[in-house]
């Protein structure tokens, strides 16, 4: 059996020169590739009490759906603005060049909720830092964030100190 680290396909020079890109899409489109990594990402789970999982659009869609739907949790999804129906919350926040605003539905965290938020990736943290803004602001309280790669010279582990953190792959560049 192959490690998960072998499903990863990295891409030497993109988006840029001197970038080494690390694509989840081959994880995906392997079955064995994709049925591991979620395993690996639910086992970081298995002694945390919660409620409910959270995961950004698309890929924490990906990997927090069956995670939830395996551990008969409920799962609640973050967007761009705008493609929610019902009355939501926004948090706006600072990309590498210009901003994004996320949104979750209003009723979708109750006071008192334990939260896990699930991604594909976590890189300088700007977006997941907006989650957990948006999840204590409803109220719940985030007491696991997991991902599948972390890279590790981004340092997006420092801007969510004090949050439990799991990644299953952890590269030392950007």
């Amino acid at each position: 059996m192959k490690s998960i680290e072998e499903y990863v396909r990295s891409i030497p020079d993109f988006p840029e020169k001197g970038i080494i890109f690390r694509d989840v899409t081959s994880v995906l489109q392997d079955a064995e590739g994709l049925h591991l990594a979620i395993d690996k990402m639910q086992e970081t789970l298995k002694d945390v009490e919660f409620d409910v999982i959270v995961g950004p659009e698309s890929r924490g869609f990906i990997f927090g759906v069956p995670i939830a739907y395996n551990m008969r949790k409920a799962f609640v999804p973050v967007r761009k603005k705008g493609k929610l129906p019902c009355e939501t919350v926004e948090m706006s926040y600072d990309l590498e060049y210009g901003s994004a605003t996320i949104e979750m539905h209003k009723d979708s965290i109750k006071p008192g909720q334990r939260v896990v938020i699930i991604d594909d990736l976590i890189a300088t943290g700007g977006t997941i830092e907006a989650i957990i803004k948006l999840v204590e602001q409803l109220g719940g309280e985030v007491v696991k964030i997991v991902f599948l790669m972390e890279l590790a010279g981004l340092r997006g582990r420092e801007r969510l100190e004090g949050k439990e953190i799991a990644s299953i792959i952890c590269y030392d560049g950007k």
